[in-house]
């Protein structure tokens, strides 16, 4: 069992370096256009100011190639006084004199976030010399960053190795709600997967069959399942090297009893023209880029029957707001549902978010990567190294 956070004992004036993931949407104005990942991660650092440690935050932002004045962490630390007034303090240096200086400074019971770890490169490295001079600034180590436990970064996987460590209270519940949704699903079981590459989710498909009762599948993946099945799926995406693998989980699905539910009808790009079409064959030079009015109504018929649903992945080109309306109509419809519903993925979360049903789902998962390998079955490189009790 991984060590938490709770699991330290006498916290009081003790440097806790705390890894969040606060890779949150952010304008060029500074405002946080979304700030969940924020909120979740407030009940472990309240749970360090309380118990007097010194809390030395850090995380990413984005994916800049060096220094980016727009995915500085200044905002989320502003964002943070809010819930932590005359306690939050903000370096706008990851590491160096300036951020040792800044560590030195931090009182009991008092708050640093230093700056963006992927301003410099050494942090996705995972660089002995950066992992070194950032673990010097913590006499312990917590990782409550979910979205990243998936990643061997500097702050998530080096500096584990380096101090005593635990996992805060959002990669615990994480860990939790996951492990029971997929080893104790409540039955009928309805899985819905969406999202452009099928490789993504191939071993998640495998794992699923054996606990599910009905799979789903929009998104740009269903087109390899459908050309599996030998439909003419037109110019819409496909992985022509997976089509024999869609066709494997095909069979296993059918040997397992478990129903696969495939789109009947599309919203179909025509290429040549632009022009949209609702159409339930698509030809030569069409593009299905959302499912149909048909397919929503089958979708939301085995939603009706479900005890347990997970979704992850849009069912169409979501961020198109041509092809927006079947994702935004299936998450609609999970909300409306009895079910426990467990929601991951950024922009599934985006979709429940969007029509204003995210507080109708009974579990958003913070992390993309991280939460398919454990629906997966697989390990967590960020959590492998974590301290044992």
């Amino acid at each position: 069992m991984l060590k938490t956070v709770r699991d330290f004992k006498d916290l009081e004036g003790k440097r806790v370096l705390l890894r969040c993931d606060f890779n949150v949407p952010v304008n060029k104005d500074g405002d946080i256009l979304d700030d969940t990942r924020i909120v979740q991660a407030l009940p472990t650092i309240r749970y360090l100011v309380e118990h007097n440690a010194k809390v030395i935050i850090c995380s990413h932002l984005g994916r800049p190639k060096g220094y980016d004045k727009y995915l500085s962490l200044l905002p989320v630390a502003v964002h943070l006084m809010k819930y932590f007034p005359d306690k939050m303090r903000f370096c706008d240096k990851t590491i160096g004199p300036e951020a040792q200086k800044s560590v030195e400074n931090v009182q009991n019971g008092e708050i640093l976030l230093l700056e963006n770890t992927r301003f410099d490169p050494r942090e996705e490295e995972n660089d002995p010399s950066f992992v070194q001079e950032l673990a010097s600034f913590g006499d312990v180590f917590v990782n409550d960053a979910f979205g990243t436990a998936h990643r061997k970064h500097a702050s998530t996987y080096g500096v584990a190795l380096k101090l005593p460590s635990a996992i805060g209270l959002l990669i615990e519940k994480e860990i939790k709600v996951i492990d029971e949704a997929i080893n104790y699903p409540k039955h009928p079981f309805v899985a819905i997967f969406g999202g452009a590459k099928v490789g993504d989710k191939l071993i998640l498909l495998h794992n699923i069959i054996k606990k599910a009762d009905t799979i789903l599948v929009g998104g740009g993946m269903a087109y390899t399942f459908l050309l599996a099945q030998g439909h003419n799926i037109g110019n819409s995406i496909v992985s022509l090297d997976l089509v024999n693998d869609a066709k494997n989980i095909l069979c296993e699905a059918e040997q397992n009893n478990v129903k696969i539910v495939l789109p009947v009808d599309h919203v179909a790009l025509e290429e040549s023209t632009g022009a949209i079409y609702k159409t339930t064959q698509l030809e030569d030079g069409f593009a299905g880029l959302d499912i149909g009015n048909k397919t929503v109504a089958l979708f939301k018929k085995e939603i009706a029957k479900a005890s347990q649903i997970l979704w992850n992945g849009p069912l169409g080109k979501f961020e198109d707001s041509r092809f927006k309306k079947g994702t935004f109509k299936i998450a609609k419809a999970i909300a409306k549902s009895d079910a426990y519903t467990l929601v991951g993925g950024g922009d599934s979360l985006n979709a429940v978010k969007s029509c204003g049903v995210d507080k109708k789902i009974s579990y958003l998962s913070t992390g993309g990567g991280a939460s398919l390998k454990l629906l997966a079955g697989q390990g967590l490189p960020a959590l492998e190294v974590i301290d044992q009790i």
